[in-house]
């Protein structure tokens, strides 16, 4: 069982404050970080002061690797399978960028995708000749699995999966999708940027071909830090657009070998302390055991959604039969960057879902945004309820 006491210790702003501590539902945007992260990283800017960022990088060698092997432990893989980014973005892009495209050639994304996801496919079909397509979503807002075999054919060449999208609880069931969308022998992209750290992940049972995920969000790690997983024995065959003296090695004057694992989707220049304080952050989720985490996580968010949906006014925008750590909902009469802003004026941070991040989805739902409130394993119930007050003092106010 988790030690909240602990947990909450561990983190400055509640650890620290004077006065009655924040209220945090934002850890979908950018959670808080636990102090250990902060240590890590603040330690090395230090050292890089001191001997310079060469010499510094140098003596961590061994812990930069340790970064991997314990992503790699959370999600089940070879740490030789994880790439090292600066974001979940980047890591689905250089992904993506790498998968060679036709006139012709199928790109199918979910129905809840990304912006940035969709943009990138489109920019692609524009300069290749490729069709980019939407699966339907169910009844339920899930990714349709019969509406995707139907439309699966062997000019598919790759299927943007969704796990949790970005404005709103529901969790596509990726797996099943996977073997699917396999059958006739496209790759299988999986976005977990709002899944890896709230939910449990495993390639292998997954069967994706990629993943792409961040260390700021549910991870609890720093800004500019993200990976990508790539099935081991795809990595082989694939080109990333960009390379450079640490993705590949100079041979001869007309020649280059490519790293054979997936280094060849890294750069050599990083920030360092970033991706330590990224280590420390996913060797702290291990720690607490990952399960305690995932299931706290989902406790807070179904309490918020349960006594939302109680409040007159207030309707809870969550899809999905299975449902995750982000809650989104709306307050009749009062925009939604309007309830974040009075929020924040009592110390709560919400933030706000806009249509442009997941146009197919809101579009079809009639909505222009969202509140999302996303509740983290440290967020205590008294907490939830400063939330739930506020949110229906806001109500009350627009009446």
């Amino acid at each position: 069982m988790l030690d909240i006491d602990r947990l909450r210790a561990d983190i400055p702003a509640y650890a620290d404050a004077d006065g009655p501590p924040p209220v945090f539902l934002d850890s979908a945007g950018s959670s808080l970080p636990p102090r250990v992260v902060i240590d890590t990283a603040v330690a090395h800017l230090r050292r890089e002061a001191e001997v310079g960022g060469y010499r510094a990088a140098a003596e961590r060698l061994d812990d930069l690797a340790a970064v991997k092997t314990a992503i790699a432990t959370l999600i089940n893989a070879d740490p030789s399978a994880i790439a090292l980014s600066d974001s979940a973005s980047r890591s689905w892009a250089d992904f993506f960028y790498s998968i060679p495209l036709r006139p012709g050639d199928r790109i199918l994304i979910s129905g809840s995708d990304y912006a940035s996801n969709a943009i990138a496919a489109l920019q692609r079909a524009r300069a290749t000749g490729a069709v980019v397509e939407s699966i339907p979503s169910d009844d339920t807002g899930r990714i349709d699995l019969a509406a995707l075999d139907a439309m699966l054919d062997e000019r598919v060449r790759i299927v943007s999966l969704l796990h949790t999208p970005t404005n709103g609880g529901l969790v596509n069931p990726a797996a099943e999708a996977t073997r699917i969308a396999h059958r006739v022998g496209a790759l299988v992209l999986l976005d977990a940027c709002q899944s890896v750290g709230q939910i449990r992940i495993d390639v292998a049972e997954l069967g994706v071909d990629a993943l792409s995920a961040t260390g700021r969000k549910w991870l609890r790690g720093p800004r500019g830090t993200g990976f990508l997983y790539v099935r081991p024995e795809l990595c082989a065959e694939l080109e990333p657009g960009r390379l450079d003296l640490h993705s590949a090695t100079w041979t001869g004057p007309a020649d280059y070998r490519l790293a054979p694992d997936a280094t060849r989707f890294e750069f050599w220049e990083c920030d360092v302390a970033a991706r330590l304080g990224l280590g420390a952050a996913v060797r702290y989720l291990l720690d607490q055991g990952p399960d305690e985490v995932f299931a706290a996580v989902a406790a807070n968010a179904a309490y918020l959604r349960r006594h939302l949906s109680a409040v007159p006014g207030v309707t809870v925008r969550d899809l999905g039969t299975e449902q995750c750590g982000i809650v989104s909902f709306t307050v009749d009469g009062v925009e939604p960057v309007e309830v974040r802003d009075r929020l924040r004026a009592a110390d709560i941070t919400v933030t706000v879902s806009h249509r442009s991040s997941t146009l197919l989805d809101m579009s079809a739902r009639q909505l222009d945004s969202v509140v999302r409130a996303s509740p983290h394993c440290f967020v205590t119930t008294d907490e939830l309820d400063r939330f739930l007050d506020a949110v229906d003092r806001v109500r009350r106010a627009a009446d």
